[in-house]
């Protein structure tokens, strides 16, 4: 079971990462705090001193078409808010 999915990098995420050395990952819906956290200090070598979730809920929508109306959702999925130690750093640029 991959833990982490890819990296969140957002206007938000990017501005938590330099104010609060927090990072934000997509992880897997069935993957807790304690399986996030070895799986972050495994990836990127770093020391994790908290670690929050947050599960979001599909987005609803629906549509008027000319054959009817079509009802759709978006994915659920689940975040990760990592904080690493002082003086830790992870580079999301660095394989692009």
């Amino acid at each position: 079971m991959s833990i982490l999915i890819k990296p969140i990098i957002t206007e938000k995420a990017t501005a938590q990462s330099e104010l609060l050395n927090a990072f934000a990952f997509e992880v897997n819906p069935k993957a807790n705090k304690v399986e996030i956290k070895k799986a972050v200090e495994a990836a990127y070598g770093v020391s994790v001193e908290k670690v929050r979730t947050i599960n979001v809920r599909p987005e609803r929508r629906t549509r008027f078409t000319k054959t009817g109306i079509q009802h759709g959702k978006t994915n659920a999925v689940k975040k990760a808010i990592v904080q690493l130690a002082e003086g830790e750093t992870i580079d999301l640029y660095a394989n692009m």
